[in-house]
């Protein structure tokens, strides 16, 4: 198989058909082989059901269908597990993203050989309040924090190598993060391509602003992980070493100042020194501690279902 089209939606009842469409068009044009993976996140409207009757009548298509909202990012991990094609190209469901993109795609990641194909929507059609300011800072800051150059790390449309989508986890909201994913996995050759933004047609966006502040703090998140997700015991057992020895030399200093220097008979327990030292040495245990059980933790670790699929089609 050619290439596999993975669509996470959300109540996009309206899209569908006419996105189907549009693929269809695109893939026989070219002669290529495909299937179509549709992810209903938990639509409350006529979404499933449109796939449903897609599935019948096309043995392409293929629908999973989420018990209820369990994010994007959980969309595009269950259709990873699903893809077969030699290239997964992801795009939204909503018309924003343009299927004449996907040749030029699949052509970079055969020809070209690049890992990863990232679109970026030079020219956008949102809001410049509520997207576009936010965007350009969210991707700035994404550049600086990775050392990946790309100009739109959360374009929905992007083209992998097969290995690629297989060898990485996407879960909680680290769609945005899938490049960076990709390169600590590994897959450094990663490129972008300038695609068509379309304005939307049908609807409203699903996302509000809060999506840029859970993005910057998975972004903290992730880039702890890319330095020390492998190793805690590196950050916690470093830094509880360090805090520990800060409180036994102020524990130290007490003890000889005790011994040798105290003319007045003051108490140890009446100077704040001793209550930086217990403070000091206590945090420094459990930082340790942490570290410690941070390594058990990684070799015991399982994967872990993260959604509940309702239906499927084709599958």
């Amino acid at each position: 198989m050619d290439v596999t089209m993975v669509i996470p939606l959300l109540n996009e009842d309206e899209s569908l058909q006419e996105l189907y469409d549009w693929i269809v068009n695109v893939m026989q044009s070219n002669q290529l082989l495909y299937e179509i993976i549709f992810i209903d996140d938990g639509s409350t409207d006529d979404s499933w059901n449109i796939i449903s009757k897609l599935g019948t009548i096309d043995k392409h298509v293929k629908g999973i269908r989420f018990s209820h909202n369990f994010g994007k990012s959980q969309a595009l991990h269950a259709g990873f597990k699903q893809a077969q094609g030699d290239v997964v190209i992801t795009m939204d469901a909503d018309l924003q993203d343009s299927p004449e993109e996907i040749p030029e795609l699949i052509n970079m990641i055969k020809n070209l050989h690049y890992d990863l194909v990232s679109g970026w929507k030079k020219k956008r059609h949102d809001s410049k309040i509520r997207k576009n300011i936010p965007s350009k800072f969210f991707n700035w800051a994404a550049r600086k924090t990775s050392g990946i150059q790309l100009n739109d790390f959360n374009c929905g449309l992007k083209a992998y190598k097969k290995e690629v989508i297989k060898n990485i986890n996407v879960n909680g909201e680290m769609h945005r993060y899938i490049p960076i994913l990709a390169k600590n996995a590994g897959y450094s050759n990663i490129g972008e391509k300038v695609v068509q933004h379309q304005a939307r047609k049908y609807g409203e966006t699903k996302f509000g602003m809060s999506r840029f502040i859970n993005g910057f703090l998975d972004l903290i998140t992730i880039g702890f992980i890319s330095k020390f997700g492998k190793k805690p015991m590196y950050f916690f057992g470093m830094l509880g070493s360090l805090v520990f020895m800060i409180g036994f030399l102020f524990a130290l200093y007490l003890g000889i100042d005790k011994l040798f220097f105290n003319k007045l008979g003051r108490l140890i327990t009446q100077r704040p020194q001793f209550y930086i030292a217990l403070v000091a040495m206590i945090i420094g245990t459990q930082l340790f501690i942490a570290g410690f059980l941070g390594e058990l933790i990684l070799r015991l670790k399982q994967d872990e279902t993260r959604y509940h699929i309702q239906q499927k089609i084709n599958l």
